[in-house]
């Protein structure tokens, strides 16, 4: 019987224990982790991640927040501020404004901005306006005379009972409704100003008079008959 015992047991081969301090798996992946075997190095990999990530997410926030308050600020902001003249006038806002009877003779305001403002008996006399838009803007008895309103912009402007004597309106824009109707134009030059022909009839009946800045006569600049 001990013979058989010692037979049988050479047939087979002892399996070692397992040892309770080594780790059934060996993790060769740095990027694979289980529970219980995260290394040194790979935490702090994931902990940077994190920071990362965290100050990404911050930063976004801050800057989607800037963003929305810089918004809603120029959404309540007062109109008239939104719309600041050009040119050497300054940043007194002239678009959009009630600026009837108010005094700029002798001015400086080449391309400023008044466009849609209203303008009533305003005083532009001998002002220089080169390039200045008054699109859609109320002119009536406004004071341009001697101006110089070359390359300016009235389409749409009422420039109605308005002093535009030896004014000069060379290449200047009046499409559209713009009307001159009972404007004083003795001495003004309208060289190359597109008229509708109802408006250049009319100013044709009234035209007289030579500008003393270019020496052309009014009515040849309106391509009267």
């Amino acid at each position: 019987m001990a013979l058989l015992n010692v037979s049988m047991s050479s047939k087979f081969t002892q399996i070692p224990p397992i040892s309770s301090t080594k780790p059934l798996f060996t993790l060769t992946n740095p990027l694979v982790s289980f529970p219980g075997h995260s290394s040194p190095q790979l935490l702090k990999c994931q902990i940077k991640s994190q920071e990362n990530f965290l100050f990404t997410l911050c930063e976004t926030v801050t800057k989607t927040s800037l963003l929305a308050l810089v918004s809603a600020s120029l959404f309540f902001v007062d109109p008239a501020l939104a719309f600041k003249g050009g040119g050497p006038y300054g940043a007194e806002v002239t678009r959009g404004q009630d600026l009837t009877g108010k005094d700029f003779s002798g001015k400086t305001l080449i391309k400023q901005d008044f466009k849609t403002s209203i303008l009533r008996q305003a005083n532009f006399k001998g002002a220089e306006l080169l390039g200045a838009s008054f699109f859609d803007a109320d002119l009536t008895g406004a004071d341009l005379s001697d101006a110089d309103l070359r390359s300016a912009d009235f389409s749409l402007a009422n420039v109605t009972k308005a002093n535009l004597s030896n004014a000069n309106l060379e290449g200047a824009l009046a499409t559209g409704n713009t009307s001159f109707r009972g404007s004083n134009i003795t001495g003004a030059d309208f060289t190359d100003v597109p008229l509708r022909d109802d408006q250049r009839e009319y100013l044709c009946k009234v035209a007289d008079g030579v500008n003393p800045t270019t020496g052309n006569a009014t009515q040849d600049t309106l391509l009267c008959n």
